[in-house]
């Protein structure tokens, strides 16, 4: 690829790439079909944090978020699907991808296609439930709300230079700050990345149509992450998630665009801590460590603070 962005030579993409290697995993029959993962963080741990990444992401956009937490401990696993091309086959290969990496339970961050597919593969596995609880970031429950909702039956069709160009309307850098023009600038190399059965079949399953029964899930620790600032979904998708989930806690980022764990990866990373904070001491909990901050000695005891807001409790201010 003659075009490298900026996050792509940083030091801390180079330092991910030498250091987490990146694993294909095949679990179809027919043996054609590749998960492609990182995983990062003790093995021993059997509830880790999974990433998904939306329709023109790979593996690798979640790679601050597998090196920061891993550094506390916890295991994370950055995972891209092969092509699938109905929500069965994804169910069924998430399902054996889960089984090959002998994985009790998972906490699940998914963003947009990735947030939409966790909420289904939650929803379809309760009954023999595989997802310990979800953390959702600029997603939404219903597949409706894209514009090519009448047409995925022929995304198969359509050359790779035509899927790109229906995705590139997503991504703008006008008026933006650095940070957020440097995560666009990653996610355009990483579409450019993809192929033409990889692209289509995302893009099927993002607009084929489907919906989310939310009741169903009411009983699982979720987080909806978003952004205050202009991103690809609209203000109603956004609502339509909040009441989707009245027990989901709400971590809302000031600002930081469609790709908030690039742009933003500090604040996403706390937000994910304090999310997966509840399960510490459990046999659910994602890392061998205590994810409850210690008390600092001395006096230099300054503490970042986050907060996020609990539409029972309301307001929740966590230092």
């Amino acid at each position: 690829m003659s075009y490298m962005s900026d996050l792509s030579q940083s030091n801390e993409y180079l330092s991910f790439r030498s250091s987490i290697p990146l694993r294909k995993i095949v679990v179809d029959s027919d043996g054609s079909k590749a998960w492609r993962i990182f995983d990062s963080g003790p093995k021993s741990v059997r509830c880790p944090l999974i990433c998904l990444p939306p329709v023109s992401g790979t593996a690798d956009v979640f790679f601050l978020q597998v090196m920061g937490l891993a550094s506390r401990g916890v295991r994370v696993i950055a995972a891209e699907p092969p092509p699938y091309w109905n929500m069965k086959e994804w169910i069924d290969g998430f399902k054996r991808l889960i089984d090959y990496l002998e994985l009790d339970r998972i906490h699940i961050y998914g963003a947009s296609l990735g947030g939409f597919m966790a909420q289904k593969f939650a929803e379809l596995t309760r009954n023999c439930p595989r997802v310990a609880s979800l953390v959702l970031c600029n997603t939404f429950t219903d597949t409706s709300v894209f514009e090519y909702n009448d047409s995925s039956a022929l995304f198969w069709l359509l050359p790779s230079l035509v899927l790109k160009r229906m995705l590139m309307g997503n991504f703008t850098t006008d008026k933006v700050d650095k940070r957020i023009a440097e995560s666009i600038d990653f996610m355009v190399e990483r579409l450019e990345s993809l192929n033409q059965s990889e692209l289509a079949s995302r893009l099927t399953l993002n607009c084929s149509p489907c919906y989310i029964q939310p009741h169903l899930l009411n009983n699982m620790p979720i987080t909806i992450m978003d952004v205050w600032d202009e991103s690809a979904l609209s203000s109603r998708v956004r609502e339509d998630l909040y009441k989707s989930y009245p027990q989901a806690k709400l971590a809302h980022l000031k600002s930081g665009g469609n790709f908030p764990y690039l742009s933003r990866s500090d604040e996403v990373n706390l937000h994910l801590l304090i999310h997966l904070r509840q399960f510490d001491g459990t046999e659910l909990s994602s890392s061998y460590l205590s994810l409850v901050p210690q008390p600092k000695s001395g006096n230099n005891s300054e503490q970042a603070t986050v907060s996020y807001f609990n539409q029972r409790d309301k307001f929740v201010k966590i230092s």
